[in-house]
C-alpha cells in the first residue's frame, strides 16, 4: 500500500512539485523507479547468486588469513544456521551477535537470515550495563561473543568477566541468567590466539562445535521467511546520549544494499576493503550486502579499525574500492604523508564510499590525488532508513560529490520541510528538516512506540515519513546538501551558524589534522563558537592563527571565539563524532577557566 501511494505521488500528493524542464520547483522529490524493487527475501536472493558466482571470493578476512567462496559461505552458514537450530533458536528469535569483522561474524549474519531469526549486532565495546540492557530489552534467546574484543588503538579486552556478570555460573552445565531470563545460549567465538583461558566454562557453546552439529541431519527446511520480516535489529550508533534499536526488514536491507552497489557500478571483479564494522549498517549494508548482491569480495582488514592494516590490506589483494567515514580516511592519509606506508600500490583503486558525517572539499582532493579513489561516492542516510537513501554516483560533477550528498536513490522519496510545521514544504535551496519515505523506512524502534512516533509521522495523505533531524537543502535538480543536525545549529545573537561551514575552512589549514565545531553557553550571545582541533604530529599551533584563518575568509560572526587543542574526539563506533560530549567538555572547561587564550 505505501509503495502504491508513493508511486502517485507526484499526481496527487503533491502537485506544486511538478517539474519545468526537468527542475524541481519545490524542495520534493521522488528517485528513479527503475530497476523495480526486488521481491526476495535476502536467503532468496543470495541463493542466486551462489549459483552464478559460486567460485568466486565473497569474504576475505585478512587478520584471520581465510578466503571463503560463496560456495563455502552458502555451505558454512547452513551449517551454523541447523547447529543454531538444535539449540532450539527459532525464527522470530532476537540473537545478539557481538564480534569484530570476521569470518563468523559474516557466516551468522547469513545463517541467522536463512532462519528466519533476527541478527541483532552489538558494538563489541559494550560494558556489561550496556549488554545486559540491550538483551533484555531484545529479550534475546542467543548471544554471539568473542572470547576477546579488539578496539581502535587499544589492547584486546577479555570477555569472560563480562560473560560472568550476566551468568555467574559459567561452570555449571546449564546457562541460567537470573539477570537475563530470556538467555538460553551463549555462542562462544575464540579470537583470543590463546591469550583468554576459555576451559572450564561448560555453560558456554563454541562456535565450532556449533557449526559440526551443523553438519548432521537433514537440510535446513523452509522456514516460510516472508520479504516484511523483520530480520535485523540495528542499535543507533549514538551522536545521542540514548541509542534505540531500529527495526529492518528482508525488502528494506536487500534492495538497500543492492542499489548502493549499483550506484557503485560494482561487479564481480570488484574487491570492496571495509574496515567499517559490521555491527553498523555502514559495514553491514553498505559493506557486506552491496558487495553479497553483486558478487564482489569483501575484505575486512581487522577486527576493528587500523589505518595500517587497512591500507596493507588494499595493497595486497588489489582492492578497487575503499570505505571509510571522514576520520578513518584522515587516518589512513596520515600514514602515506609521513612515510609509514608505502604510497605505491594503490593504483587499482577507483570507487568507494564517505560516509557517516559531511566529507570536507579538502579531504575530498587529498582522496583522489593519494589513494586514486576518483570515483569515490558520498552516501547519506541513517540506521532508521536502512541506511542509504540519497547517494552520489561515480561520474557526478566533483562540486557535487564535494558539495552534497547526491539524489535519491530509487523508488526513495525526500523532501525539505519546516522544523516547526511538518506539513510545510520549503522551496528549493531553503534549509529546512529533511524527511525521507520509501519501502527503506524502519518498522519502529522495538518496544518503544513513543520514540518511533517522534520521527515516524503521516502525512495528510497518510504516507509515512521518516523526519530525520537533519537540516538539508534541496537544488532544482534534486542534489541535497546536508548542513548539519538541526540541534546542533548554533545561534549567536540570533544568527544561525552552520558548524560545518567553519570546520570546512579549518580544516584547509596546514596545522588541522582534525576538527569540529561546536557552540557554548555565552551570556551575551546566547551561544559562541568554538573549535576543538587535533593538530598534526609536531605542531605546536597557534590559536589566534586558526582564528585569523577564518576571518580572512568567512564572515566575522563565524570566527571562534574560543579553540581548544585536543588530541582526539569522543566518537561513536562507526567513527562519528558525539558532539554532545564535546559541548559537555567545553562546558567544562570553561568552568575550570581554561577557555581563555
Amino acid at each position: 500500500m505505501l509503495r502504491t501511494l508513493l508511486a502517485r505521488a507526484p499526481r496527487i500528493l503533491h502537485p506544486r512539485t511538478s517539474t519545468r524542464r526537468g527542475l524541481l520547483t519545490q524542495a520534493y522529490s521522488i528517485g528513479p523507479t527503475e530497476p523495480p524493487l526486488l521481491e526476495q527475501t535476502v536467503p532468496q536472493h543470495f541463493a542466486g547468486v551462489v549459483r552464478q558466482y559460486g567460485d568466486l571470493p565473497s569474504v576475505i578476512s585478512h587478520h584471520q588469513r581465510i578466503r571463503l567462496t560463496y560456495d563455502a559461505l552458502d555451505t558454512d552458514s547452513n551449517k551454523l544456521a541447523r547447529g543454531l537450530q538444535k539449540l532450539g533458536v527459532r525464527k522470530g528469535d532476537r540473537v545478539a551477535v557481538s564480534l569484530g569483522n570476521n569470518v563468523e561474524f559474516a557466516t551468522a549474519t547469513y545463517a541467522l537470515f536463512k532462519l528466519g531469526a533476527i541478527l541483532v549486532p552489538l558494538n563489541p565495546a559494550f560494558n556489561a550495563p550496556q549488554v545486559l540492557s540491550a538483551l533484555n530489552h531484545l529479550e534475546a534467546s542467543c548471544l554471539v561473543i568473542g572470547a576477546e574484543t579488539n578496539l581502535p588503538r587499544k589492547a584486546p579486552r577479555e570477555n569472560m568477566t563480562l560473560l560472568m556478570h550476566l551468568v555467574p555460573n559459567l561452570a555449571g552445565s546449564k546457562l541460567e541468567s537470573e539477570l537475563v531470563p530470556s538467555l538460553k545460549n551463549v555462542v562462544l567465538v575464540n579470537n583470543a590466539q590463546g591469550r583468554v583461558d576459555i576451559d572450564g566454562y561448560r555453560s558456554l557453546r563454541r562456535y565450532e562445535n556449533v557449526v559440526e552439529e551443523g553438519t548432521q541431519g537433514k537440510a535446513l527446511e523452509d522456514q516460510a521467511l516472508d520479504p516484511n520480516d523483520i530480520v535485523n535489529i540495528q542499535f543507533t550508533s549514538g551522536t545521542t546520549s540514548m541509542p534505540k534499536a531500529a527495526c529492518l526488514n528482508h525488502t528494506s536491507i536487500l534492495n538497500n544494499g543492492n542499489s548502493i552497489g549499483d550506484r557503485m557500478l560494482l561487479t564481480p571483479k570488484d574487491v570492496v576493503c571495509c574496515p567499517p564494522p559490521l555491527f553498523h549498517c555502514f559495514g553491514c549494508i553498505l559493506g557486506y550486502m552491496a558487495t553479497a548482491t553483486h558478487g564482489s569480495s569483501i575484505v575486512f582488514p581487522t577486527e576493528a579499525f587500523n589505518p595500517a592494516a587497512t591500507l596493507e590490506a588494499v595493497r595486497e589483494y588489489k582492492c578497487t574500492a575503499l570505505y571509510g567515514v571522514p576520520t578513518m580516511f584522515v587516518a589512513e592519509l596520515e600514514l602515506l604523508a609521513h612515510g609509514t606506508v608505502p604510497k605505491e600500490g594503490f593504483q587499482h583503486l577507483r570507487t568507494g564510499i564517505a560516509a557517516g558525517s559531511s566529507i570536507p572539499a579538502e579531504l575530498m582532493r587529498k582522496l583522489h590525488k593519494n589513494l586514486n579513489l576518483t570515483e569515490l561516492t558520498i552516501c547519506y542516510g541513517m540506521t532508521e532508513t536502512s541506511p542509504v537513501s540519497a547517494m552520489t554516483t561515480t561520474d557526478d560533477p566533483i562540486e557535487k560529490r564535494i558539495d552534497s550528498v547526491g539524489r535519491l536513490l530509487p523508488h526513495v522519496s525526500a523532501k525539505v520541510v519546516d522544523p516547526s510545521n511538518w506539513s510545510r514544504t520549503l522551496a528549493i535551496d531553503e534549509r529546512g528538516e529533511l524527511a525521507v519515505s520509501g519501502y527503506l523506512l524502519m518498522k519502529g524502534y522495538w518496544g518503544d512506540e513513543a520514540r518511533t512516533r517522534d520521527v515516524l509521522a503521516p502525512d495528510a495523505d497518510g504516507v509515512l515519513w521518516m523526519h530525520t533531524g537533519d537540516e538539508a537543502s534541496m537544488d532544482a535538480s534534486g542534489y541535497i546538501k546536508i548542513t548539519g543536525r538541526i540541534k546542533d545549529l548554533i545561534i549567536k545573537g540570533g544568527e544561525n551558524i552552520h558548524p560545518l561551514e567553519v570546520e570546512n575552512c579549518l580544516f584547509a589549514h596546514p596545522d588541522v589534522c582534525e576538527v569540529s565545531v561546536v557552540g557554548l553557553p555565552d551570556e551575551r550571545y546566547g551561544e559562541v563558537v568554538a573549535a576543538f582541533v587535533v593538530r598534526h604530529e609536531g605542531v605546536e599551533g597557534d590559536k589566534e592563527a586558526m582564528r585569523e584563518w577564518v576571518r580572512r575568509r568567512l564572515s566575522h560572526h563565524l570566527v571562534p571565539k574560543y579553540v581548544f587543542w585536543v588530541d582526539g574526539f569522543p566518537k561513536t563506533a562507526s567513527g562519528k563524532i558525539q558532539k554532545f560530549r564535546l559541548r559537555e567538555m567545553g562546558v567544562r572547561l570553561l568552568s575550570e577557566g581554561k577557555g581563555a587564550d
